[in-house]
């Protein structure tokens, strides 16, 4: 932080003595509260980019509680653009110009989620990891740049960070004038039941009875498999604490089925069952990855598996198929996905997914919401409601990856422009990105 302080003196020098040069946005900036920023260099397509640190209260229905420094980046265009919060779920590690930006040449507030990457207090109480709490961290921040940027405001994100963008929206209907959920799931339950539906019936018959015969496959053969996979584990450095490595395999392959969808893997390049075990466990890190297991992930991942344990829900492992399989994890209660350890006490309360998930029926307007067809995450998603002003792409062949604008047929296109030109009362000159 000391580079930040730094950078904030010399600047605040450098205003008062007139050696700063055009600083229209810095000295807006420089008169915000609660704001620390440095220019950085790397920031895309943009007139400035700064690194911004943002004072944020732990708690912020109690402020004496203590605060943290909340990341952001802000990347500026002109005062009289829109403004598009891009809201990343997880730690934010530099500037991603989303879709919207590029459409409307907007400027972009790029923030960091509470608990992730630097965004982090002195203590990490996970009480005040929630959905309240992250919420009005992005509605400070809103309230905050409107008194540099008073055009159009809309937020979007990407899967958790998509969810979030709906669960903003739902705190703060006011807040933006449109919101942009990607690939958003909505869960309804601690384990979310409609993505084993979607896993029991998406695809060929064919192509689900080939995942299951691989997934039986290295079942059978866990006595060659495990010894190939520790010897990744020990190349990558990775660790096994939190669950002991035959934990870990048990998971890698049931989860097998859901990355397999979630980022549309091809049936056509599932092992036969002829190929060698080496080939077959060399496929199944490509697909699912022991690494997402190890305490090197599991740490890393812990606020988004703690806030899926505690308020948004994720999804269990259904073993039916698997009884006699399974060696080290239980058949019930199904193993769950979120994964958190014991040191961090943690209970589910479902209250606020049934709140929201009625609001995004009855209430939640200006919500543009894409999805991939073949994305297993989509099983959660929104599904459609005529009582709302809001629109879904449910976009054929797509995955959690490229379920984008840019994907779109021309059909999608035009009504995703046109949709955003009604809500925001604007008319889009360049409908092409990069």
């Amino acid at each position: 932080m000391k580079y930040l302080f730094l950078t904030l003196f010399v600047f605040s020098i450098a205003i008062r003595s007139g050696m700063a040069q055009n600083t229209s946005i810095e000295t807006a900036l420089f008169e915000l509260p609660d704001v620390i920023f440095q220019e950085i260099t790397n920031g895309g397509n943009f007139e400035k980019t700064y690194e911004l640190r943002i004072k944020q209260p732990l708690d912020h229905s109690n402020p004496g509680k203590g605060y943290f420094y909340q990341r952001a980046f802000l990347s500026h265009k002109d005062f009289d653009q829109p403004t598009v919060m891009y809201i990343s779920g997880y730690s934010q590690r530099g500037v991603y110009e989303t879709e919207v930006t590029q459409l409307l040449n907007a400027n972009q507030i790029s923030i960091e989620h509470r608990f992730f990457g630097e965004s982090l207090p002195d203590t990490m109480d996970y009480n005040y990891l929630t959905l309240e709490q992250a919420t009005a961290d992005l509605h400070y921040i809103n309230q905050l740049f409107r008194r540099i940027y008073s055009g159009k405001w809309l937020s979007t994100g990407i899967s958790k960070g998509g969810a979030t963008t709906v669960f903003y929206k739902y705190f703060y209907p006011g807040d933006v004038d449109a919101g942009i959920p990607y690939v958003a799931p909505i869960n309804r339950e601690f384990e979310e039941k409609r993505l084993t539906t979607f896993l029991d019936t998406i695809g060929s018959d064919a192509c689900r009875a080939k995942i299951l015969a691989f997934q039986k496959r290295m079942f059978k053969h866990r006595d060659e498999v495990i010894p190939l996979l520790k010897m990744y584990a020990k190349g990558a450095q990775l660790k096994f604490a939190y669950l002991s490595f035959e934990e870990a395999f048990e998971y890698s392959v049931l989860e097998y089925p859901f990355a397999f969808w979630q980022y549309g893997a091809s049936c056509d390049e599932i092992p036969s069952k002829n190929s060698s075990m080496a080939e077959a466990a060399e496929y199944l890190m490509k697909i699912s990855d022991i690494r997402l297991f190890s305490d090197n992930d599991i740490d890393y991942y812990l606020p988004h598996y703690y806030q899926s344990a505690s308020q948004m829900g994720y999804y269990g492992y259904d073993t039916d198929n698997f009884k006699k399989d399974l060696k080290a994890l239980p058949l019930q209660p199904h193993p769950h996905a979120a994964i958190v350890p014991d040191r961090v006490p943690v209970k589910f309360d479902g209250s606020l997914l049934t709140k929201v998930n009625k609001w995004v029926e009855t209430d939640g307007n200006q919500l543009m919401y894409l999805y991939g067809a073949i994305d297993t995450w989509t099983a959660a998603g929104v599904p459609p409601s005529e009582k709302v002003d809001a629109v879904w792409f449910f976009m054929k062949g797509k995955d959690h990856a490229t379920a984008r604008y840019s994907q779109m047929t021309p059909d999608e296109m035009a009504k995703f422009i046109t949709t955003l030109e009604r809500w925001l009362d604007i008319k889009i000159e360049n409908t092409e990105i990069k």
